[in-house]
C-alpha cells in the first residue's frame, strides 16, 4: 500500500473512531457554543464602557474560533496518543507499514475537518447572537486548518509525556487556559500589564489570533510588543509564522511518539 492509501486508511479509522463516541461529538460541537452564548449574549459587549469586553463584537471572533482550535486538538490528540500507549497499541503500529508521522497527520486531518466545521457553525452563531461584523476571507479557513495542525503537534508531544489520559487532560487544561485569555484573544493589550506584553509574543496562539483579527476585522493598531511592532495585525506575516510554528510542532509530535510502550 502507498504512503497516501495508508494515510487515508488511517484517516478514515480515526474519522469511525472518532464518530463512535457520542459525547465526544457531542462536547466538541457544543462547549464552543455555551462559550458563544454565555459571552456574546449574556455578558456582551460594552464599547463604551471599561473593563473587559469593551470592543466591538467582531474585534473577539479570534477568541472565540481560539476555543475550538485550542482546546479540542490538545485534548483529542494527547487523549488518543495515551489511549493507544495504555493499550499498547502503538506497538502493534510498529509491526505494520503505517509509520507515526503518518499516524499523526491521519489524526490531524479528522481533526482540521471536524473542528473546521465546528469553526463553521460557530461563526454563524456568532453573527446570529451578538451581530458581529465579519469580514469572510479565504485565510480564515486556512488559519483554522493550520492552527488546528499546530495544536494537534502540542497534543500528541502532551500525549507522549504525560502518565495517562487523565494526565494530558489536567495537562492540556492547564496549558490552554493561559493561552485563550493571554494571546490577545478576549483581553486585549491596553489592559495587561506592561511588563508582561512582550511575553504574549511567546505564545503561538497569539499569532493565530493577530492574523485571524487582521483577516476578518478591521482592528487597528494591534499594540506594541517586539514582534507586533514588526508583523503588525498583517494577516499574511502572521499566518506564516504559524505555519512554520506549526511544522514544529507537527515534527516534534511525531518524534516522541513512542514506537512501543
Amino acid at each position: 500500500m502507498s504512503r497516501v492509501g495508508r494515510v487515508r486508511a488511517s484517516t478514515r479509522a480515526a474519522a469511525l473512531a472518532f464518530l463512535r463516541r457520542r459525547t465526544a461529538v457531542f462536547f466538541t460541537f457544543l462547549f464552543p457554543l455555551i462559550i458563544v452564548v454565555i459571552f456574546g449574549a449574556l455578558v456582551q459587549t460594552q464599547p463604551t464602557g471599561g473593563g473587559l469586553f469593551t470592543e466591538p463584537a467582531g474585534y473577539y471572533v479570534p477568541g472565540y474560533l481560539a476555543v475550538v482550535v485550542l482546546f479540542t486538538p490538545l485534548s483529542r490528540v494527547g487523549s488518543e496518543v495515551a489511549r493507544h500507549r495504555e493499550d499498547n497499541r502503538f506497538e502493534k503500529l510498529a509491526t505494520t507499514p503505517l509509520t507515526r508521522s503518518e499516524w499523526l497527520l491521519a489524526q490531524t486531518l479528522v481533526n482540521v475537518a471536524v473542528i473546521g466545521l465546528a469553526a463553521l457553525l460557530l461563526l454563524a452563531l456568532l453573527v446570529v447572537v451578538t451581530g458581529a461584523s465579519i469580514t469572510f476571507s479565504p485565510l480564515l479557513v486556512a488559519f483554522v486548518a493550520v492552527g488546528v495542525a499546530l495544536f494537534c503537534g502540542i497534543g500528541a508531544v502532551l500525549g507522549a509525556t504525560a502518565d495517562s489520559q487523565d494526565g494530558v487532560i489536567a495537562a492540556s487544561n492547564a496549558l490552554a487556559l493561559p493561552l485563550l485569555f493571554l494571546s490577545e484573544t478576549f483581553v486585549p493589550l491596553s489592559l495587561l500589564p506592561s511588563w508582561f506584553r512582550p511575553l504574549v509574543d511567546l505564545s503561538p496562539l497569539t499569532y493565530f489570533s493577530r492574523g485571524v483579527r487582521g483577516a476578518t476585522y478591521d482592528a487597528g493598531a494591534v499594540g506594541e510588543t517586539p514582534v507586533s511592532a514588526v508583523l503588525g495585525g498583517d494577516p499574511l506575516s502572521n499566518f506564516a509564522v504559524l505555519v512554520v510554528l506549526a511544522a514544529a510542532a507537527v515534527v516534534a509530535g511525531a518524534a516522541v511518539l513512542p514506537r512501543t510502550e
